[in-house]
């Protein structure tokens, strides 16, 4: 454990430091990010539910073919 200081003190404010070095999004930015998320997880819960419809009849077909 060579080099590593057990201060509590320095480690807060070293905490500090690096946290008002950090630029935080607004709250506009905040709210247009969480509608793409949003908007991308509806998009690809309709893709993957039109592949998975697409399988079945594919899967269906190809069972019934045969018998």
């Amino acid at each position: 454990m060579s080099g590593v200081a057990l201060n509590p003190a320095k480690f807060i404010r070293e905490v500090r430091s690096e946290v008002a070095k950090v630029t935080w999004p607004s709250r506009k930015e905040t709210l247009v990010t969480t509608g793409m998320v949003f908007a991308m997880a509806a998009l690809a819960t309709v893709f993957f539910f039109v592949a998975d419809q697409l399988i079945g009849i594919g899967v269906r077909a190809l069972f019934s073919a045969g018998g």
